[in-house]
C-alpha cells in the first residue's frame, strides 16, 4: 500500500493553482465544492469551528474527487499538527508565521525523528490504520509545509523565512496584514496592497511558490494575471451570502 500522491505539492512548481476557502464545518458543503473545479479546498481550523472529527468528515468528504485539501491549524502548535497530520491531512498551512526560527518549528512539526518532533504511530489514519507498513519511513515525501505572513514584522524577514528548507510556499494573509499596517477590515487600501505585491515580487524573485486569499474578484484577476501560484478565490461564506443576497435583491426589484 502507498502513501496518496500529494497532487498540490507536485503541482506547486508547474501550474497556478485555485482555490475555496471552507469555513463552515460542513462535509456535505465541501463535498459539493470539490465537484465545481477548484483545484484545492482550505480546511480551515482557525477561525473556524472545525474540530478534528469535523476535519476527518470532510477530508472523507472530499476524498476521490480531483481536489486538494489543505488544513490550516489553529496555531502552530505540535500536539494540533501531530493530530492534523495522523488523520491524513498532508497539506498545512501554518498561520502567523513571524521568522526563520518559527519556520523552522513549524516545519519540524511535520517530520518524524530525528529529522523533527513528529509524534510517532503506525496505526493513525494517514497510516491506513496500521495497514501501510511503509508510511512512517515515506509520509514525509508527500507533506506539504505552507506558511503564512500576516505582519509587517513578518513581511521584513520575508526572504529567511522563505528560505528554510522544509517550506514549500509562502501564503500572504491580507487580512491581518491589513490590521498590522493600520488598516483593519481594509485589506484593499494602497499601502496594504503595495505590501502585497512588494512580497509577491521578492518571493518570485527566490523561485518560492507564493499564496494568497481574496474575495474581491477584480483583484482576483490581477492575482492570476500576476502569477500567484496557488490562491483561494472565494470562501464558502462569501459565495453563499452573495448568492442568498442577490437572489432577494433580484425578485424584490
Amino acid at each position: 500500500m502507498k502513501i496518496p500522491k500529494n497532487l498540490f505539492k507536485q503541482a506547486l512548481q508547474q501550474r497556478q493553482q485555485l482555490g475555496i476557502w471552507s469555513t463552515l464545518s460542513s462535509n456535505l458543503m465541501a463535498e459539493l465544492f470539490a465537484g465545481c473545479g477548484f483545484d484545492w479546498i482550505m480546511i480551515d481550523t482557525e477561525h473556524s469551528p472545525n474540530e478534528l472529527p469535523d476535519l476527518i468528515s470532510q477530508l472523507q468528504a472530499v476524498h476521490g474527487h480531483n481536489i486538494s485539501p489543505v488544513v490550516r491549524p489553529a496555531w502552530s502548535d505540535m500536539i494540533l499538527v501531530k493530530r492534523i497530520l495522523d488523520a491524513g491531512a498532508q497539506t498545512l498551512l501554518f498561520p502567523n508565521v513571524q521568522s526563520a526560527e518559527e519556520a523552522r518549528a513549524a516545519v519540524s512539526y511535520t517530520r518524524y525523528p530525528p529529522e523533527g518532533v513528529r509524534g510517532v504511530t503506525s496505526s493513525s489514519r494517514a497510516a491506513s490504520f496500521g495497514l501501510n507498513t511503509g508510511y512512517l519511513a515515506n509520509a514525509h515525501h508527500e507533506i506539504c509545509v505552507l506558511v503564512q505572513i500576516e505582519t509587517g514584522e513578518a513581511l521584513q524577514h520575508i526572504e529567511e523565512i522563505a528560505n528554510v528548507p522544509g517550506v514549500d510556499g509562502v501564503f500572504i494573509g491580507p487580512a491581518d496584514l491589513a490590521a498590522s499596517l493600520g488598516h483593519l477590515g481594509n485589506p484593499q487600501h494602497p499601502e496594504v496592497q503595495a505590501a502585497v505585491d512588494d512580497a509577491f515580487r521578492r518571493l518570485r524573485a527566490l523561485g518560492k511558490p507564493a499564496g494568497y486569499l481574496t474575495t474581491n474578484e477584480a483583484e482576483v484577476k490581477r492575482r492570476v494575471a500576476d502569477g500567484v501560484e496557488f490562491i483561494a478565490i472565494g470562501t464558502d461564506t462569501s459565495i453563499i451570502t452573495r448568492g442568498a443576497t442577490d437572489l432577494i435583491r433580484r425578485v424584490t426589484e
